[in-house]
């Protein structure tokens, strides 16, 4: 019997070939004698759930690259399927052919799927602003930090500046420890949580503090 074209198999998301790369997983990483690979298959026809399954369960380098150097983002005909690519499985969008064009530059230059050519400009111009895809739209993290967690309802920020005299010498010890017990609390984002923040923040604008039996006591002015 012979060996069935494992691309064709991807090209046609044929259900025959998931068992076949589960009986022999290195194949998942064959490329033929062009360097087309099965992810480049897989994206060029958006067999999404392929896409997934060839990175994240036989992990084939979502970077894999054919003869002429492009990977299979360049190939992505969808937003969507160029969407998984980047954002689900972090393929380097800038990476350059063996003529020196990105996936973006190649798309937009022939012309026909130019949806997809904007959304990568659209990554590049964040990662330029020292955004990642992956950040939230509403944590506009740097790279390589975490994004800030959202404040409670009703807590606004305002910032401002403040002379050196302005400055206190030396934060509250107990204000200082209700605040690292209460960010260490697993509920911390749950209602209870967000609720006992609620009421440090306005303990702290009103210069009070709690008693062990919860009571308002004032802040001692010394």
């Amino acid at each position: 019997m012979p060996t069935p074209n494992v691309f064709i198999l991807a090209s046609d998301n044929s259900s025959e070939l998931l068992p076949l790369l589960r009986s022999n997983p290195s194949i998942a990483s064959s490329q033929d004698e062009h360097g087309y690979s099965l992810l480049h298959a897989a994206a060029s026809y958006n067999h999404h759930d392929l896409l997934r399954t060839l990175v994240r369960d036989f992990h084939v380098d979502v970077n894999i690259m054919d003869e002429d150097g492009e990977t299979s983002l360049f190939v992505a005909e969808t937003v969507e399927t160029a969407k998984i690519i980047v954002e689900e499985l972090h393929c380097d969008t800038s990476l350059k052919n063996d003529e020196g064009s990105t996936a973006e530059d190649k798309i937009r230059t022939e012309g026909e799927f130019v949806t997809v050519a904007d959304y990568l400009k659209t990554i590049r111009t964040r990662t330029t602003n020292g955004t990642s895809p992956a950040d939230r739209p509403d944590g506009q993290s740097r790279q390589g930090e975490e994004p800030l967690p959202p404040l409670p309802p009703n807590v606004t920020v305002n910032m401002g500046t403040t002379t050196e005299d302005e400055v206190p010498e030396e934060v509250d010890p107990a204000f200082r420890a209700r605040i690292e017990e209460l960010a260490s609390r697993e509920d911390f984002q749950g209602e209870e949580g967000q609720k006992q923040l609620r009421e440090l923040v306005t303990d702290a604008v009103r210069g009070v503090e709690r008693d062990a039996d919860g009571r308002d006591v004032r802040r001692r002015v010394e």
